[in-house]
């Protein structure tokens, strides 16, 4: 018999190349989406396997929709996904960062916990909980000191707590995946990697002038999107629960990004990209390297992709959409 996932955030980036690497291994596979008055860009990551993905209505803040999908579906695992994605935007919206992020994820744990304890739970943590905090050695790894500073990140240092919580008092198969960043042609426009890449080809084109952005030697450990679902899924088949950082163990800035980029096609940022101070975060991460050995070791991932990859993808799907 089939096993059944839920995955809530389904429509997202990482919901979508989650559902598909499910779906190739045989699973049936149901999917949270909250309504959106634009249906026909809702579901748009999703449009390719519509199919074969059953979807509910739902939302994470809405308890009794969390309640009534669980009931009906009773799902093997469960992929909470759902979240206020967007780090800098967490300074404009804190209250509803935070509902989403800490108490969204909470109400979805604690729905597992009354109407199907046997699921096996997967938390979507992040290396925001880290903020600045750096080992000895200049990476971040599960036993790094969290020291979050954006209301993301504390939003997603409550909702990890909470998972451990949960495993230990309920005995739950609760697991948390500390990912560090991950991109794919599927991040949002309003996302650093992705406004490098579309605007890089627009500037490419004479279409616009110029790039503006926020701190330039912000720091990150960018991997691919599709290597860390996998990790994703790999975390809820391990023997026994356990929290896992998923990285690529590389960093790079953003400056870095900047020029490979433009170079890949034939430009000199230097005479497109400028600073503007509204992109700047009220306080910054400067930087972010994760130290993946556990999840290597232990499960036996390892990334795909290289960084250089990750753009050559990126670049290629966006040539004809821009």
């Amino acid at each position: 018999m089939a096993k059944k996932a839920l995955i809530t955030g389904i429509t997202g980036q990482d919901g979508s190349y989650l559902a598909e690497h499910l779906l190739s291994m045989g699973y049936e596979v149901y999917g949270l989406i909250r309504r959106n008055s634009v249906t026909e860009h809702q579901q748009s990551r999703l449009e390719h396997i519509a199919d074969s993905v059953q979807n509910e209505y739902g939302d994470v803040l809405d308890v009794a929709s969390i309640d009534r999908v669980l009931s009906k579906v009773k799902p093997d695992e469960v992929y909470n996904l759902a979240a206020q994605s967007h780090v800098r935007i967490s300074f404009d919206i804190p209250q509803f960062t935070v509902q989403a992020n800490a108490l969204g994820a909470m109400n979805v744990l604690e729905s597992v916990r009354t109407h199907c304890p046997e699921a096996r739970f997967y938390q979507a943590s992040s290396s925001e909980m880290f903020g600045n905090s750096v080992d000895i050695d200049g990476k971040q790894r599960e036993d790094t000191r969290m020291t979050p500073v954006s209301p993301y990140g504390c939003a997603k240092l409550f909702a990890y707590s909470m998972v451990r919580n949960y495993r230990n008092a309920y005995k739950l198969f609760a697991s948390n995946g500390i990912l560090f960043n991950h991109e794919s042609p599927r991040r949002a426009s309003n996302f650093v990697t992705t406004k490098i890449v579309k605007n890089a080809i627009l500037i490419s084109r004479g279409k616009v002038k110029q790039l503006e952005l926020g701190n330039l030697d912000s720091q990150r450990d960018w991997g691919h999107s599709k290597d860390y679902v996998k990790a994703m899924h790999l975390i809820l088949n391990h023997d026994r629960s356990d929290d896992f950082v998923v990285s690529t163990g590389e960093t790079r800035s953003i400056r870095d990004l900047c020029e490979i980029v433009f170079r890949k096609l034939g430009l000199d940022y230097r005479d497109y990209v400028v600073q503007n101070p509204k992109y700047m975060r009220p306080e910054e991460l400067s930087y972010l390297c994760g130290d993946s050995t556990k999840i290597r070791t232990t499960l036996h991932w390892k990334p795909d992709y290289s960084f250089e990859m990750l753009i050559d993808d990126m670049l290629d799907s966006f040539q004809g959409l821009v």
